[in-house]
């Protein structure tokens, strides 16, 4: 009698373990201990407790315990072994508990068998717990579910939902709980259409008032991104309860949805149910989406009321809204509270600096995160390299390779993928494809992250070829890796394999997408044909400042000036606001049409109408565009009242102008000045050079010569690219290397012969070698450009226009040759060099003579 009130008393006791403290647990202990023979009803019910409750480790001990008292489990004391064994997932413990049943012939027990598969399947052996689940030898649904929330637990949707028609073809009817899985697993599937099905059950079956299937639903709808019928389900409860709010609210916020998001959380106060942190960790996401700054703020004093100051969680969702709204010291100040700052703190910290291009900020919080013992992970890893890659730091990069390979990381597909991007980033391009050839399984995003290296490296052609690569072995394109091949074509004036890439935009369906459609208008204006970019730009559904910004840089560069402001006025009239980059493409445009007195206009009123203060790009844009002019003085005065330090870019554009109006003064005051800034580069020496040459100070000339010989510096050689027949050929001064040399040369002997007789004079005193005019007139033909030309001219049809790219700025003498070359061969030849384009057509260029 007294054995059975000890019984009874552990039972209730132990039942009640989830709302009591640990005090509780050593009270329940203490009964079992103090009784002189706890038996096996005793035992069973301390085992139950502790396992139902969380208490995984000391129900096993317990069993432990009570084996080695001698006493037999029955299959009320199985159930709970096994399920503190698949809690611990222990698979080695529930083996041994295994043959323990078998040897006290519970095997066929529904409840120890079902116990028995989900310890099989929470250990990820599913080929056990199937073979387990047949051996049942009647299954209820009560088994069937165990083995669907197994399923669905470890991310195997699909086979879940084939287990319930399995189980549905086989005469058993569903309850709510096998119901409530298969929404978990559609959930995870992302299928509306199966979700559909049972939700169809639901209401078949009379479970659709069940205010959790009802939540669950909601949910499932919510997370699809089917928001219409999520909001359906949820209008249909009675009384939407905060898990309902959350759901719905959560879902708006994942398919950024933000607005919807705000407006359900206000009838949700409305309605007088109160928020929690979940729902206010969802709307603090959607104030972050849209920028709602003070809203945010007013949810950050809600959190404070509720008491959840502690809570990583919320710290969390405040670093990301803060930061995400542009206030990076209120976001620091919550990192700086927290009492215990975990690894996902110091991940959202580091991430907000990178997101808001504080790299360094970034690159500094990580040693201090090591300092504090907290660790790190692949998110961790990989963030940082973006700081990395956007700062282009070779040695921190080097550094954190190593870490990652010390600590494992290395085999990481996110890691590997950051590490190709950084190492592309930062011109360390043989790092970068080692790691990408290294790599056993690389993905979509390690080919774009090394098409993307090799296209800013300038090996457009490599980019190309990986592209095929990828495509064979038959990894899908998206929308960024287009982009990134674009942009390879772009740099490489690759118009018809650019157009081939355009093909497959519109094969894969990308034309809607912006950024593919940002990257075809740059690439077609960069590739000379400025038509084709009007037709991209035109396509892209919702044009923004990007799309705006690339054409009217393009007409710009193409000396569409007029044109181009006539696309900025279109731009503001839509609404649309610019950014500095955009007021740097108009005052290219004004520069490269001669439009002085519209670029003053935007120039001086820049403030006023736009809200944002002229930068060095501004300034370098108008001194330029004075000093082509020839308004050297106003240029001069222009640099000498700037609001701040001249750059490179300013200096450089005062040179340019000194070299056009062969000014020798303001010409060696901005070599000086550039000298001192940018010492590593010849452009300087030769501009100066060219001055002097024009106006035949020869002593000078050979001074620079000197000059750059004593300071080792070596002036990069003129470079000319041209496309033909999906190949792109490369030429230098002299070349000799082509397999069609003696035809080229033929071509240049036949052009100067017509050349003259048109009356084309070569601009010999453009041309620094002291030697004889004939000498200077030969250098002069074999220019990489004229050379690329008349290789265009025999390897091209008859009328087709010619597209050469060159790295330098095209010489004065190439320029007037080619405006007698379009017209003698009656071809168009367009030309890029490394300012502007230039149109070559009917004996007269598109730049006016102005560049």
């Amino acid at each position: 009698m007294a054995e059975a009130f000890v019984s009874a008393v552990v039972g209730v006791v132990a039942s009640k373990v989830a709302s009591v403290a640990v005090e509780k647990i050593n009270q329940t202990r203490k009964l079992v201990d103090e009784s002189p023979e706890p038996d096996l009803v005793s035992w069973s019910a301390l085992i139950s407790g502790y396992a139902q409750n969380g208490f995984a480790r000391d129900a096993i001990w317990a069993f432990h315990e009570m084996h080695l008292l001698g006493l037999k489990c029955n299959e009320f004391t199985f159930p709970s072994v096994l399920k503190a064994c698949a809690f611990t997932k222990d698979l080695e413990l529930g083996r041994q508990v295994h043959g323990i049943v078998v040897v006290n012939g519970f095997e066929s027990d529904e409840y120890v068998g079902n116990s028995l598969v989900v310890l099989y399947s929470k250990c990820g052996k599913f080929g056990d717990s199937r073979r387990l689940f047949e051996d049942i030898p009647e299954r209820s649904v009560v088994s069937w579910n165990a083995l669907f929330s197994c399923y669905v637990q470890s991310d195997y949707f699909g086979e879940a939902v084939e287990l319930f028609r399995e189980m549905v073809l086989s005469g058993i009817r569903p309850n709510e709980f096998s119901l409530s899985s298969m929404i978990n697993a559609c959930t995870g599937l992302e299928d509306s259409g199966e979700g559909r099905k049972i939700h169809g059950f639901l209401i078949k079956l009379g479970y659709d008032s069940d205010p959790f299937s009802k939540n669950a639903l909601v949910d499932m709808y919510a997370k699809i991104g089917n928001l219409e019928d999520a909001v359906v389900v949820f209008e249909e409860i009675r009384e939407p309860d905060i898990v309902s709010w959350n759901a719905l609210i959560a879902g708006c916020v994942l398919h950024d949805k933000h607005d919807s998001a705000l407006e359900f959380f206000g009838q949700m106060r409305l309605s007088g149910t109160h928020s929690n942190m979940f729902t206010l960790s969802s709307a603090l996401k959607a104030c972050a989406g849209i920028g709602l700054k003070e809203l945010g703020r007013q949810l950050h004093c809600n959190l404070i009321k509720l008491n959840v100051g502690s809570d990583p969680f919320v710290h969390v969702g405040l670093i990301d809204m803060y930061s995400k709204s542009g206030l990076m010291n209120d976001a620091r100040m919550v990192f700086n509270l927290m009492p215990d700052k975990d690894l996902i703190a110091w991940n959202a910290v580091i991430s907000a600096h990178s997101q808001n291009e504080e790299d360094m900020e970034a690159l500094l919080l990580f040693p201090l995160m090591h300092e504090a013992g907290v660790g790190f992970n692949q998110t961790t890893l990989s963030t940082v390299l973006k700081s990395v890659a956007s700062l282009q730091v070779n040695y921190i990069c080097k550094q954190i390779h190593a870490l990652s390979a010390k600590s494992g990381f290395e085999s990481d597909r996110y890691v590997v993928n950051s590490l190709i991007d950084a190492y592309g980033k930062c011109a360390l391009l043989e790092d970068a494809t080692r790691i990408f050839r290294e790599c056993l399984i690389v993905d979509l995003v390690g080919f774009t992250s090394m098409i993307t290296a090799y296209s800013q490296s300038g090996q457009g052609e490599e980019a190309l070829k990986l592209y095929l690569e990828m495509l064979d072995r038959g990894i899908e394109p998206d929308p960024y890796v287009c982009s990134s091949l674009l942009n390879a074509c772009a740099n490489l004036s690759a118009y018809e394999q650019g157009k081939q890439v355009h093909v497959h935009v519109l094969k894969h369906g990308f034309m809607y997408d912006n950024f593919a459609g940002n990257s075809l208008v740059n690439m077609y204006a960069k590739c000379g044909s400025i038509d084709d970019a009007e037709r991209a730009f035109s396509s892209i559904p919702e044009r923004g400042i990007v799309s705006w910004s690339a054409m009217i840089g393009g007409l710009a560069q193409h000396g569409h000036g007029k044109e181009a402001l006539r696309v900025f006025n279109q731009m503001l009239k839509y609404g649309v606001s610019p950014n500095q980059i955009t007021l740097v493409s108009v005052l290219c445009a004004c520069n490269h049409a001669g439009l002085v007195t519209e670029a003053q206009k935007y120039f001086r009123s820049m403030k006023e109408l736009f809200g944002f203060e002229r930068m060095q790009e501004h300034y370098a844009c108008m001194i330029d565009l004075l000093g082509r002019a020839g308004r050297l003085d106003e240029a001069m005065e222009l640099v000498n009242t700037m609001p701040f330090q001249a750059d490179g870019s300013v200096w450089g554009a005062l040179l340019g102008a000194a070299r056009i109006h062969k000014n020798v003064e303001i010409g060696q005051r901005a070599a000086e000045m550039l000298l001192i800034l940018e010492p590593e580069k010849s452009g300087t020496h030769v501009l100066l050079a060219n001055i002097y040459a024009s106006v035949g100070m020869w002593n000078n000339v050979a001074k620079m010569r000197r000059l750059m010989k004593d300071c080792n510096v070596k002036k990069e050689p003129g470079v000319s690219w041209i496309e033909v027949k999906d190949k792109i050929y490369t030429f230098i001064v002299g070349d000799r290397s082509h397999v069609r040399s003696e035809e080229i040369y033929a071509k240049l002997d036949e052009l100067s012969e017509r050349l003259s007789k048109a009356g084309y004079i070569p601009k010999v005193e453009f041309d620094l070698h002291d030697v004889e005019r004939d000498e200077k007139e030969k250098l002069l033909y074999h220019h990489s450009e004229k050379l690329a030309v008349a290789f265009g001219l025999i390897a091209t049809p008859a009328g087709a226009p010619i597209r050469v790219k060159k790295n330098l700025r095209v010489c004065m003498d190439c320029h007037t040759a080619f405006k007698f070359i379009s017209k003698i061969v009656s071809r168009e030849i367009i030309l890029r060099d490394i300012n502007r384009y230039h149109h070559f057509k009917d004996g007269s260029c598109s730049c006016g003579d102005y560049w």
